[in-house]
C-alpha cells in the first residue's frame, strides 16, 4: 500500500495499514447503522400515516 507523505510516495507502515483497516471497518459499521436508523424512521413515519389514513403527500400539505 503506497501513501503520499509530503509529496513523496512510500510504503505504509504496518501500524498505518492496521489503522486504515480498522478505520474502514468503523466507517462501514457507521454507514450500516445510519441506513438502519433511516429505515426505522421511515417505517415509523409510514405507520403513523397508515393510522391516520393519509398519504405522505397529504401529510406534507397539512404540515406546510
Amino acid at each position: 500500500m503506497l501513501i503520499n507523505d509530503n509529496g513523496t510516495e512510500r510504503e505504509a507502515t504496518e501500524t498505518e495499514i492496521a489503522y486504515y483497516k480498522q478505520w474502514s471497518k468503523d466507517v462501514e459499521k457507521l454507514i450500516k447503522e445510519q441506513a438502519a436508523a433511516q429505515a426505522d424512521k421511515a417505517t415509523a413515519k409510514q405507520a403513523v400515516l397508515d393510522r391516520l389514513g393519509i398519504t405522505a403527500d397529504e401529510a406534507a400539505l397539512l404540515l406546510n
